[in-house]
């Protein structure tokens, strides 16, 4: 799959409700709504309702008056509604599910869609972990600590010597280096295509 860059003129054609934009849009985000769906919902039937019912939050806060004004948080806009949607589908299944018996034959998950997901996994964690060794020695030490490791941002910024504004610009500019250097690998020969 290859990754879009969303920029503003995009962003206004979807919010003018240009079809052909809307249509790249909707077939673009089916398709990792899917991959990220199929291995966590039981039935074709509610993965296609919960990705009705993101595409709707999304066009909703998109044409709405404070709607998403940074193109390039689209993509992780769409996976928050995703992900918020799907822990509604989990709540509403618990309380909508009646306990079964222990003599019922119990529901096999399906192993190759975990697998493919481990495989991918493990690949993008490669990956991350190549990125973090090649980059600079603060910008690595800043991203595991305040994101993997999820320290203290004030004891991080004590042991840096700066204040919490700094710290968020040197974080930023570590994000963006790293953001680069793994769409860069994405692009790649022989890179990963997640």
């Amino acid at each position: 799959m290859q990754f879009y860059e969303f920029d503003e003129s995009y962003l206004e054609r979807l919010r003018a409700g240009d079809f052909r934009t809307e249509d790249h849009f909707v077939s673009y985000f089916s398709q990792l709504i899917q991959l990220k769906l199929r291995s966590r919902v039981r039935t074709p039937q509610a993965i296609d309702d919960i990705r009705q019912e993101i595409f709707a939050r999304v066009f909703a806060v998109l044409r709405g008056k404070d709607g998403l004004r940074q193109a390039d948080r689209l993509g992780a806009y769409v996976n928050s509604v995703c992900n918020n949607v799907l822990l509604e589908h989990y709540r509403k299944s618990s309380r909508d599910t009646p306990l079964e018996d222990d003599n019922d034959a119990a529901d096999i998950p399906d192993l190759k869609a975990d697998v493919l997901g481990g495989m991918m996994t493990r690949q993008t964690t490669e990956i991350v972990r190549e990125i973090l060794d090649d980059l600079a020695e603060r910008d690595r030490r800043l991203l595991k600590e305040v994101f993997l490791e999820e320290r203290d941002k004030d004891q991080v910024c004590r042991e840096l010597g700066v204040d919490r504004n700094y710290l968020r610009v040197l974080l930023h500019r570590a994000k963006q280096t790293f953001k680069s250097r793994y769409l860069k690998n994405l692009g790649e020969p022989g890179g990963a295509a997640i």
